[in-house]
């Protein structure tokens, strides 16, 4: 069975001691798992489930294709850490400690893409210690984190390759916004200017309704108008906190100040985003197509929680994971153990759909259900992916994927 760099190699055969020793550990391991299976049943069905899945192992396919390596998978193993020499490796587990190390991680896996030669580029990871959404929770907190979780990044690229910043929020009030509350941090960076989507001649900010919200904008605070804005080249620009209403002026920016300068997407939650194009009011589908499409996710959390229905007590089996990219290393599926940390079960070189990702931790706690089967089929239902997910032929780029 071929799996990853990070794990040595399974036997496909268990005998009957160690599928017993190897169920008990994931009572141990997982705590989402032990909480809920209480009753003798309902602790055979998973054991049975575990040694099913660890019997099968090597007849198992990823839904992903071929080219998906799984780690210990299905048999109640807890991945250890180990240390990665190798950037393209990925990581075997992981678990930062705070969001200085989630920033100097991003800031590693962007300065690789920036040697690379990359132009276009995505960092996305929750900017709050929690499971609320920015569209969903506090805006202002939402915003506000971003800005100091940019500025961190910005100072910590500059320290790493030198190289000059410039964060560019979605209108003047915004800038204004920030430099009020943010303008000291900004000062101490000493490699980050400022701009603002309305600087693109004829741009979103010159039409009617930009003219008609800068004639309704009374702002009678501190004039920070020009401040900490440059004519200079930028190393590369952070876009950050803009809305779907926003990407074709984000569009805009980017084609005419980015020609020669990367780009960077900063937690704008893009999934989120991709799902409102096309309904009424919105950009069309073809703004994914034509440019977020482009960009390639250098730095990628997305943590989810997911549960499962057996027809024994007590009935719902709760598991967490995330699918994790630190660039160069490749697409990881992550499962959460029970110190917080998230050990990897499956990689690919190429992007795992959403509901792929849900796949690969079923399959890695042995719940998976039989292939081709009725059950299987209610379960995924039978629309598995996105429309971005599906749409590869219209797509102009496949950085995204990548």
């Amino acid at each position: 069975m071929a799996l990853g760099a990070h794990t040595a190699a399974l036997r496909t055969t268990i005998t009957v001691p160690e599928s017993l020793a190897r169920a008990s550990a994931c009572y141990e391991s997982f705590p989402h798992v032990q909480s809920f299976v209480t009753s003798q049943a309902s602790r055979n069905l998973v054991h049975n489930s575990l040694t099913s899945g660890a019997a099968d192992v090597g007849a198992l396919r990823g839904s992903a294709g071929c080219g998906v390596k799984r780690g210990l998978r299905g048999l109640g193993v807890v991945v250890r850490a180990q240390v990665e020499t190798d950037p393209k490796a990925g990581v075997s587990v992981y678990k930062p400690a705070s969001y200085e190390t989630l920033i100097a991680d991003a800031a590693k896996s962007l300065g690789y893409g920036l040697d690379d030669g990359l132009m276009r580029c995505e960092i996305d990871f929750p900017p709050l210690p929690s499971s609320v959404s920015g569209y969903k929770g506090a805006s202002d907190e939402f915003i506000d984190a971003n800005i100091q979780l940019a500025l961190a990044l910005a100072k910590k690229v500059f320290e790493l390759r030198g190289i000059t910043c410039r964060l560019v929020f979605p209108d003047k009030p915004e800038r204004r916004k920030a430099l009020r509350s943010f303008g000291a941090a900004i000062e101490m960076t000493g490699c980050v200017s400022v701009g603002c989507l309305d600087d693109v001649p004829g741009g979103a900010g010159k039409s009617f309704w930009g003219s008609l919200r800068g004639a309704l904008d009374f702002d009678f605070g501190e004039d920070v108008e020009g401040k900490f804005e440059s004519a200079d080249t930028p190393g590369y620009c952070i876009v950050l906190n803009c809305s779907t209403a926003e990407l074709p002026a984000v569009e805009e920016y980017v084609n005419y100040f980015c020609k020669e300068s990367p780009a960077v997407l900063f937690n704008l939650e893009t999934d989120t985003l991709r799902a409102d194009l096309g309904l009424l009011g919105f950009p069309p589908k073809d703004l994914h197509y034509r440019f977020l499409a482009q960009f390639l996710p250098v730095f990628y959390v997305r943590t989810r929680d997911y549960s499962k229905s057996v027809n024994v007590a007590p009935f719902i089996l709760n598991y967490s994971g995330a699918l994790f990219r630190m660039y160069p290393g490749p697409w990881q599926v992550m499962l959460k153990q029970t110190d917080g940390s998230y050990a990897c079960v499956a990689e690919s070189q190429e992007r795992f759909t959403l509901g792929q990702t849900k796949e690969e931790l079923l399959v890695s706690l042995g719940l998976q259900e039989e292939a081709g089967s009725t059950m299987e089929f209610l379960r995924r239902g039978y629309k598995t992916a996105t429309w971005w997910e599906e749409d590869r032929e219209q797509e102009e780029a496949s950085a995204w994927r990548s």
